[in-house]
Formats: C-alpha cells, sequence, structure tokens
C-alpha cells in the first residue's frame, strides 16, 4: 500500500513550509518526537512522509528533486523511512501486551516491535531515519494509535529512546486525540494538530471581520469577543462558523511562517477550535453557549 503522496503540498503547505524552514537551521530546529493529530490519519501519514523526504534529500528538497532518497521516500524503499504498525512485524515470539501475538491479528504494536527499532538506532547510518507510528488494517488503510494498539508496556519499552535518540532519528505518532497517547509519551514530543481539509470550502467570510487582530485584542474584551461570536453562530450553523475560523487561522499562519512563535501560538488557536468542533459533534445535547464561552477564553486569554 503506498501512503505517500505529493498532493500533500498543496494540502498542508503551512505546516511543510514550517518544518523546512526549521530543517535548513544549522541545528535542525525540529523535535526527535513528533505527534500529529486530527481526523485525517492518511493526511498526516502523507506529511510525516515529506518531512522525511526533505530530512533525508541530498540536493536542496525541492518538490521535484529526483535524487536516490527522494525517489526512495516516494516509493516507500527507503531503508531508514519506515511506517511501524501492528501489523508489520513478522516475529515469531509473543511478548505482546495481554497475551496478544506478533502475528498476523495481534492488536498492538508489541515489545518485540519496540526492541526491533532499538536494535536498529544501535547501529550507525548515513540516514535521517524516521519512524512513522500508526495502526492500520488489513486492506491497508491507515487509522490512528491509541492506548490499546499502541500501550503503555510498548511506550514504555521505547521511552528511553524518545528522550535520548541517536542523531538524525526522529519519530512520528499518528492519532486523533492527544489524549490516545498516554501522557509520558505525549510530554516529550512536539505536538502539531494536522486539519483534514475535507471541508467543501475555505470561506472565511463569516469571521473576517470577527478575527481582524484578535490576538491583538485586551484580555478584558473577551465578553465582548464571545458575543461577537455568538451573533454570528446564531444566524449560522456553529460547525461552519468554527471551520471558516479555522480557514482564517490557516491563511495567518500561511502568511506568518517566518515567524515561529506566532506559527505555534495560531495552531494551538487551531487545536482549539478543533476541539470545540468535536465537542459539538460528539455530544449535539452540549450547550453551545458553554462551548463557545470556553473557546472564546482560551483564544483571548492565552496569548
Amino acid at each position: 500500500m503506498q501512503y505517500y503522496n505529493k498532493d500533500i503540498l498543496q494540502k498542508q503547505p503551512q505546516i511543510i513550509d514550517y518544518f523546512r524552514q526549521a530543517i535548513k537551521n544549522p541545528d535542525k530546529n525540529i523535535g526527535h518526537g513528533v505527534l500529529f493529530w486530527g481526523a485525517d490519519i492518511q493526511v498526516q501519514c502523507e506529511l510525516a512522509l515529506e518531512i522525511a523526504r526533505i530530512l533525508n534529500c541530498r540536493e536542496n528538497a525541492d518538490e521535484n528533486c529526483d535524487c536516490i532518497n527522494c525517489r526512495w521516500i516516494r516509493s516507500q524503499t527507503h531503508p531508514a523511512v519506515k511506517i511501524i504498525t501492528r501489523l508489520d512485524f513478522k516475529d515469531s515470539t509473543s511478548d505482546a501486551v495481554d497475551g496478544e501475538t506478533s502475528t498476523k491479528g495481534t492488536k498492538n504494536i508489541s515489545i518485540s516491535q519496540a526492541k526491533s527499532v532499538i536494535s536498529e538506532l544501535s547501529v550507525t547510518s548515513d540516514y535521517h531515519r524516521v519512524y512513522i507510528f500508526c495502526d492500520r488494517n488489513e486492506d491497508g488503510d491507515l487509522l490512528p494509535l491509541n492506548k490499546i494498539n499502541f500501550p503503555e508496556a510498548t511506550s514504555n519499552a521505547l521511552l528511553k529512546t524518545f528522550e535520548e535518540p541517536p542523531q538524525n532519528t526522529t519519530f512520528f505518532f499518528l492519532t486523533k486525540d492527544k489524549s490516545d497517547i498516554i501522557s509520558t509519551i505525549v510530554s516529550r514530543l512536539q505536538t502539531f494538530f494536522v486539519p483534514g481539509f475535507c471541508r467543501e470550502t475555505n470561506d472565511t467570510n463569516l469571521v473576517d471581520n470577527l478575527l481582524n487582530n484578535y490576538k491583538e485584542l485586551d484580555k478584558n474584551k473577551v465578553l465582548d469577543f464571545e458575543t461577537s461570536l455568538m451573533n454570528v453562530i446564531s444566524e449560522k450553523d456553529a460547525k461552519l462558523v468554527l471551520s471558516q475560523m479555522q480557514n482564517y487561522m490557516l491563511n495567518l499562519i500561511k502568511n506568518n511562517l517566518d515567524n515561529k512563535l506566532f506559527f505555534y501560538k495560531i495552531l494551538k488557536d487551531l487545536e482549539n477550535v478543533e476541539i470545540a468542533i468535536r465537542q459539538l459533534s460528539l455530544s449535539p445535547s452540549m450547550d453551545v453557549q458553554t462551548v463557545v464561552e470556553n473557546l472564546c477564553f482560551k483564544l483571548i486569554l492565552e496569548k
């Protein structure tokens, strides 16, 4: 199953450009561990593979580069770039959690798989090694990590490696929600919300006036901001308005890629809006006013 898709350059230009600039930094200003979360695991995997390509490119990492590393990663045959799922390990021994085997049918990424990764890392490599942890079904469809398929015992087996990885090694973890990964792992990772871009339009017309310079609002204006947002929502569907807020924030990131601090602030705002959307989707009976109030306090008070 092929997961690399060059269209990711159009789907996620903001995050790719952020990583591209960070990688160009002489100190490679990215963490050894990165957690992507959001609804679309396929997009997250495509994004991780593109970052792996940039890290390993022998030329200038141009999107059309045809060096050997870029070709390998596009065809998913690179010896140092691997997708780790519970179905991709062929060890006959069984040390997986709850009596599960590490062969076909297992419910989790096993301790044997963790030990295999650790063993590989004990050998030096000329490449930048990238391990992408996620889940998949037997049809090849990618699925998110959770506490069942990536259990605490396996996580703990890898913990020291996450804390002190060899040089030129990056781990990616793909999940729907940060709470689906044990906290001891999440606390050691850079986290990025990855929008799925499955919405019908990229409109922002409903929120342009509301969000204009919203990051500069005084904290004592939070109630005014909440009232304005509720006025817009009262005339339109709440999830539509929140989706347009995310579109607006993505445009802000696109126009401020050189400002690392601003990038993180807006990315955090994107996360908070996504949480609000999920709250309304998962709990239809939840009071919209409560969701909006919580969101506004996070957007305005958490500078």
